[in-house]
């Protein structure tokens, strides 16, 4: 009985999110301006508000999890069965974005067109930073800034670090109350959590009429067709094709998966960021799929961090198209190559607004490409990064899903 009333209030959930996102599509169709400032006031909120529960969320999953399980071989097995559905499914998205733009062959831009065009200050500071330099600054160096910077790679680290000491030292008194009280805080944060999800549909009318303005703008027109049908096609084959043949092939049903795991996509849609979605990413594995918390806490903060599907594939077929427009000529182990450094770029890649455009400029820079190519794809960037982060977002669940099924054998 109770089993069934969690499953009609899920369904509920979900029509009343479906609901919002089709007002919110119609409202920012009719162009009404005081109506778009209200929406994009609204829109900012939420990201705000999850941003700001998305850092601490990263955080204490990874001690709550490491001070639970370090001392027990599961969590070597969640850890591997992570890491490799990970580079699995970002390799599939890489391979499937080079097939796609070789089959499309998008045409070189006329040069007139991006020559002159400017990156602003962005571009100026990224030419001379290299990949190097983004390793580098992975490694923290004081607590503070990670935290006050949201880098979530070094976040990551600290709190495997101290996940890690709490597991292995002696559990004297004071060790106990303070993995109580790192414990008691990560509870107050999820209450916190699910009350944001409880008004999310007021967000979703926001995000979804920012959405449907842009379009009626004409965000996506022009002589770049061809590439963004190859990147949004790449993500599509992505989502619903390669994901679903990884789920089936471990047994894991799909259809059963989307339905649990849709609030977390739609909030990825929105907030374009893995990170800020990652409160919804987990609430809803646990609650909505069933995942146990020591397997999602562990797995989804990790691919989060490095589970790119939809950066992967942005990083090839962008930088392929820059270089064949500065005429480099692409050749098989030229193109190798760069579907190796697109999967390991994307798997170094932070899960940030915007964070695979940047990279993939300072990568372009660094080889002294065209980089005017990145101005022009600026204005469409917002709808591919919405389309990429909840991929992102969706082959984090399905690798969550994978390994809480291997760990149930």
């Amino acid at each position: 009985m109770k089993e069934n009333n969690k499953k009609t209030s899920q369904g509920r959930q979900l029509i009343l999110w479906i609901g919002a996102l089709v007002v919110g599509t119609v409202l920012g169709y009719l162009g009404i301006a005081w109506l778009d400032g209200l929406f994009q006031f609204v829109a900012s909120v939420y990201t705000r508000l999850f941003q700001l529960v998305a850092v601490p969320t990263i955080a204490l999953a990874v001690v709550t999890t490491l001070s639970s399980l370090g001392g027990r071989k599961d969590t070597g097995r969640i850890f591997l069965h992570t890491l490799t559905y990970t580079l699995l499914t970002t390799v599939a998205a890489a391979v499937v974005g080079l097939v796609l733009f070789l089959t499309v062959k998008p045409e070189n831009l006329p040069v007139e067109v991006w020559e002159k065009e400017s990156i602003g200050e962005v571009g100026e500071k990224m030419e001379g930073w290299t990949y190097y330099d983004h390793i580098l600054n992975v490694v923290p160096n004081n607590i503070i800034e990670p935290f006050d910077q949201g880098n979530v790679l070094s976040i990551l680290i600290i709190a495997a670090a101290v996940g890690l000491a709490l597991a292995f030292m002696k559990k004297s008194e004071e060790v106990q109350v303070l993995i109580k009280g790192i414990f008691g805080l990560q509870e107050l944060l999820f209450t916190l959590i699910k009350a944001l999800i409880w008004t999310l549909p007021v967000g979703i009318v926001a995000f979804a009429a920012q959405l449907s303005a842009q379009v009626e703008a004409g965000v996506i027109v022009g002589s770049l067709g061809k590439y963004v049908a190859v990147i949004l096609g790449g993500n599509a084959i992505q989502f619903f094709v390669v994901l679903s043949l990884f789920l089936l092939s471990r047994g894991v049903n799909p259809w059963r998966v989307l339905k649990a795991m849709s609030p977390a996509v739609l909030m990825a849609l929105f907030t374009k960021s893995s990170a800020a979605t990652l409160p919804v990413t987990m609430q809803s594995a646990e609650e909505r799929l069933g995942v146990k918390p020591e397997v999602a806490r562990f797995v989804l903060p990790i691919c989060t961090t490095i589970n790119m599907n939809g950066c992967a594939a942005f990083i090839l077929v962008t930088s392929l198209f820059v270089m064949q427009n500065g005429g480099t000529v692409l050749t098989v182990p030229t193109m190798l190559l760069w579907a190796l450094i697109a999967v390991v770029s994307a798997i170094g890649n932070a899960g940030v607004p915007m964070g695979c455009y940047f990279l993939t400029l300072s990568l372009m820079a660094g080889i002294g490409a065209p980089i005017g190519i990145m101005g022009i794809i600026l204005p469409i960037f917002t709808i591919i990064d919405m389309v990429e982060t909840a991929e992102n977002v969706w082959s984090d669940s399905c690798v969550c899903a994978m390994t809480h099924n291997d760990l149930q054998k």
